[in-house]
């Protein structure tokens, strides 16, 4: 499926950009939402983080907190990972959610682009948050 990454452990998430249709299949059952504005109601759970674009996360470790919560929950529900282009701040997402799952972090940036999509994680601030996402300081 199109926008969807497969971790190793077999989970699955959906990243997206916002600025496109919500692609046709069942509706996530849990988002979260990486702007630097709150996002628009949805008819799911959603969680917002406010994540500039081309940036950081203002919150790191709320961010660090979000991410778990999305990859302990993709073992049993649809989650979906978006901000508006849906491929630096997802990209950079994601890739946290494949260190999560295993995937070492000099690694994940390369696994997210191969699996995910070839533009994901935009930035070198990017690429460094998610080398050093995990340590206890992200």
């Amino acid at each position: 499926m199109a926008g969807v990454l497969r971790l190793p452990s077999g989970r699955l998430i959906r990243g997206r950009g916002l600025r496109r249709p919500l692609p046709a299949g069942p509706p996530p059952t849990v988002a979260l939402y990486l702007l630097g504005h709150e996002p628009p109601p949805v008819a799911w759970e959603s969680r917002w983080l406010r994540w500039p674009d081309f940036w950081l996360p203002s919150d790191r470790a709320a961010t660090a907190e979000a991410l778990r919560e999305a990859w302990a929950r993709a073992e049993v529900e649809r989650v979906e990972v978006a901000c508006a282009g849906g491929y630096g701040r997802t990209g950079t997402a994601l890739a946290c959610l494949a260190v999560l799952d295993g995937v070492p972090n000099r690694e994940a940036v390369a696994y997210v682009r191969e699996h995910y999509a070839a533009r994901a994680v935009e930035t070198l601030w990017q690429r460094r948050f998610v080398s050093r996402f995990g340590w206890p300081v992200c």
